[in-house]
């Protein structure tokens, strides 16, 4: 019974890192897109008449 606690447990970690390292790269490259299309639009402000 302790083995099928401690092989659980175990494979638990693994996935929480493994999800964890998954959101981090996800919220890393989202952010890089937000700051690349935030310059994009403030580069192109100007060419904006009313």
């Amino acid at each position: 019974m302790e083995e099928k606690v401690y092989k659980t447990m175990g494979s638990a970690g693994a996935w929480n890192i493994v999800l964890g390292i998954v959101v981090l790269v996800i919220g890393v490259a989202s952010g890089v897109m937000l700051i690349v299309g935030g310059a994009k639009l403030l580069a192109g402000r100007s060419k904006v008449l009313f």
